[in-house]
């Protein structure tokens, strides 16, 4: 009996060897490499478009026909927004986020939305039985004939119900469980990933099916498995937020469909999860009325401004090196403005602590945020509180000077919509446009003017 050849597997990026490493060469991570025995060559595998491989000749991109995508609107109007407007026909879009999070939940809703709608949907459960999940729709008080459950990790058996039931929608909890039978390794591995999600891409472009699959992530916070899953789907989708509060966030970091980086908010309540419609109103309702070292921005997440308020914290040290947190920007952005208000301001921060926080959980990420951190950091060092009815809004460079920002209208319309009363921002943002009425525009050219309007009474 001829000997059944075995390979090595990174679980992390997918690269291949003949024998075991301690390290992967490709991605240099410790401890990924997995043995696994090699399948069988599958002969006459195909793609999924249709028709022989011969029949397909290039065509000039004027003589293509250009339409726009069908999609399929949910009740969900942030949800239909962080897809770019709904779900594409066709469609294969990965879900991912932490334990307990609430992906399950949401894909629920969305499944018994669309079934309302006398679209079946097919509901492919994993990790849970038919009864688990069907107390979970009692919870969400879902009552429809036209949502299947079936609980079932083997591929071939999911895909003989897909043809049997011909579904409008398809959600697939999770990727990490299903397994195809000529892939010997354990589900949830590199090969088993791979290949089962090409299969259900197959399922997706050939019969016009959205296909939503729900992926586990590492401790890192990225999704588990080779990056190439995320290279093979049409949108990928975090669902994030913290287990001890009640407010989570659908963030869009890839769209085929749409623009990425949007944000959609939910409220998780006892009988589901119930959309935000005005976010900014929920971070600022907490917000403490003058006290130092508190400053409002005005963030763009996608095409949607959002008001956040950013807290610092400036404490002298006890320690020979100074700490710096920060929970909600990145950590390496605070230090930059330290070294900048210093430096170009004057403020002697380099023996005091800084603690800054985003309210509400929400990660930053744009330079805009820069002047309204510089000015709380100050805020707090000086303890002179800011103007309740302030925003600020800038990018700050090495030098102090306040660099534009993008969609400044937007900014400035979402504020006078919260009664704020003034905007400081850049001064070259000001040129050729006109502001709303009942709202102060004030350009400024660097951080000192920024503090000198900003803090004073």
């Amino acid at each position: 009996m001829a000997k059944r050849k075995t390979k090595f597997v990174c679980q992390e990026c997918g690269y291949e060897s003949a024998k075991w490493m301690g390290k992967c060469p490709a991605c240099h991570q410790w401890n990924t490499m997995v043995e696994e025995i090699e399948a069988a060559s599958v002969k006459g595998r195909t793609g999924y478009t249709s028709g022989a491989a011969s029949s397909q000749k290039p065509e000039k991109i004027t003589s293509i026909e250009s339409k726009k995508e069908p999609r399929i609107t949910t009740k969900m109007r942030e949800f239909n927004r962080v897809l770019g407007g709904g779900v594409v026909l066709g469609s294969l879009v990965l879900i991912g986020g932490d334990p307990g999070i609430g992906k399950s939940t949401l894909l629920l809703q969305i499944s018994a939305q669309l079934a309302e709608k006398a679209l079946p949907v097919l509901y492919v459960s994993g990790e849970e039985s038919t009864r688990q999940t069907k107390l979970r729709a009692d919870r969400l008080d879902i009552k429809t004939d036209e949502l299947y459950v079936l609980s079932e990790t083997n591929l071939m058996d999911i895909s003989r119900q897909i043809e049997e039931i011909n579904p409008s929608f398809v959600v697939v909890d999770s990727i990490q469980t299903i397994f195809k039978e000529e892939i010997t390794s354990a589900p949830g591995s590199v090969s088993q990933v791979r290949e089962c999600t090409m299969e259900l891409m197959k399922i997706a472009k050939t019969k016009g099916i959205p296909v939503f699959i729900v992926g586990h992530v590492t401790k890192e916070g990225s999704i588990a498995g080779p990056r190439l899953l995320e290279h093979m789907v049409d949108a990928v989708l975090y669902f994030e937020g913290e287990r001890h509060h009640t407010y989570r966030i659908l963030r869009g970091v890839k769209n085929r469909f749409g623009s990425t980086n949007e944000m959609g908010i939910f409220e998780m309540k006892e009988e589901g999860l119930r959309e935000v419609m005005n976010p900014s109103e929920i971070f600022l309702e907490e917000r403490s009325q003058g006290a130092a070292g508190s400053t409002v921005v005005a963030s763009m997440e996608g095409t949607r401004p959002v008001l956040v308020e950013i807290q610092a914290l400036i404490s002298p040290t006890s320690f020979g090196n100074p700490r710096r947190t920060a929970t909600g920007v990145d950590h390496n952005r605070v230090p930059l403005l330290m070294a900048v208000l210093e430096k170009r301001v004057g403020l002697m921060l380099q023996n005091q602590d800084a603690y800054i926080k985003v309210a509400g959980g929400v990660k930053l990420d744009e330079p805009a945020i820069d002047l309204a951190l510089a000015v709380s950091i100050a805020s707090s060092f000086r303890d002179h509180p800011t103007k309740p009815e302030d925003i600020f809004i800038g990018e700050v460079g090495l030098t102090g000077e306040i660099r534009r920002v993008s969609r400044i209208e937007q900014r400035v319309q979402e504020a006078a919509k919260l009664g704020f009363k003034r905007v400081i921002c850049p001064k070259n943002n000001l040129d050729g446009w006109n502001y709303s009425a009942g709202i102060e525009v004030i350009g400024v050219s660097n951080v000192q003017e920024a503090l000198e309007i900003g803090l004073h009474q």
